[in-house]
């Protein structure tokens, strides 16, 4: 039952709880549901320190008969306790549970600032309300989705690549989530930048020791780049592509970052966090080949020769060049002309 079903606040009770919060002298004020109304039962005065005043409760209230316990905390805050016993009658236990709202709303829930809920007396003892306060103080406990994400932004804030060379036989990606390079998938990233020809060098991540591994190197071209990488599981990849979409004509090599949308969450996290520093170090391999934009994809199969033209922007570059090149009009041929000077003044 509800405020609307009739159970309300009794004149008695606001005045009463309206002179506690006046005088401050008020340590408990005990309420119980008579005739369809919330009800003032018995006030308890302040005499020692809320722990020491907790004692009270256990004359106060009977084993079997729920009630309200409106209590005053050391300081100006009040608590609501909510005593209803595990054996008391069914019936009175719905209409208590279901009476708290109003209670709370006509007397004014901003003024409490916690509640407790109680079973049976021993609920109501000093040790059990400290244990009560170490609960509501402790971090709340983080969902399966809350977890990952907490995790990908603790991994992001630590991601500070760094190159230590195959001599230390470490991580040359210091990433958050301690990638370490394999020297197999360092030889293979090297050997990739001194070629000539069309090639790809894929990656994958070990999860068990979260160090990068070499899953393929090949020979492929742009055509045939969609069909290189894993179509279920994350991957970076290395692709050497010649083309002629710079002036001059050159061999770059294109950093991709492949992670289907149908892989694990927690394999997609790992990826995710780590692909920037992975690039980062790729730099101090590929130098000046490794293009400055990354390629990230959540379908490899979308991996061709415009996909790639788009997302580097060569479809730009290449307006730019034959702006560049194409023979000015004599309408544009302007002689340069010389700023004028300020103004002289005049003696």
């Amino acid at each position: 039952m509800s405020a609307t079903s009739g159970i309300g606040v009794s004149p008695e009770l606001s005045a009463e709880f309206a002179s506690a919060l006046e005088s401050r002298s008020v340590r408990f004020i005990k309420i119980s549901i008579q005739n369809e109304s919330l009800v003032h039962d018995q006030s308890i005065p302040i005499e020692g320190s809320l722990n020491e005043d907790l004692a009270k409760l256990q004359d106060l209230l009977q084993d079997d008969v729920p009630a309200y316990i409106l209590t005053k905390l050391d300081d100006s805050e009040w608590l609501a306790i909510y005593y209803v016993p595990d054996s008391a009658k069914v019936r009175d236990k719905m209409l208590y549970a279901s009476s708290r709202a109003s209670l709370l709303k006509s007397l004014g829930s901003t003024t409490f600032t916690d509640n407790l809920f109680a079973t049976s007396k021993s609920d109501l003892t000093p040790e059990s309300y400290l244990a009560h306060r170490k609960h509501m103080a402790a971090p709340k406990p983080l969902s399966a989705r809350e977890q990952e994400v907490a995790d990908i932004r603790a991994a992001e804030r630590e991601n500070a690549p760094s190159y230590e060379g195959s001599r230390t036989r470490q991580s040359m990606v210091g990433t958050g989530v301690g990638l370490k390079w394999s020297l197999n998938v360092e030889s293979a990233v090297e050997d990739l930048g001194k070629g000539q020809d069309s090639a790809i060098v894929v990656i994958t991540i070990d999860t068990s020791t979260e160090t990068l591994v070499l899953e393929s190197t090949s020979q492929v071209t742009v055509e045939s780049l969609k069909s290189s990488l894993p179509s279920v599981e994350p991957s970076y990849a290395f692709f050497a592509w010649p083309h002629n979409y710079t002036d001059p004509a050159g061999r770059e090599i294109v950093f991709i970052y492949s992670c289907p949308s149908t892989s694990p969450v927690k394999h997609r996290m790992l990826y995710s966090s780590g692909s920037s520093g992975v690039f980062q170090a790729a730099k101090t391999l590929l130098s000046s080949s490794l293009n400055a934009r990354k390629i990230e994809t959540s379908d490899p199969a979308e991996l061709d020769e415009a996909f790639l033209k788009s997302e580097l922007g060569f479809d730009n570059k290449a307006d730019i060049t034959t702006a560049f090149n194409a023979p000015l009009s004599s309408d544009s041929v302007r002689s340069f002309a010389k700023p004028r000077g300020p103004a002289r003044r005049r003696p």
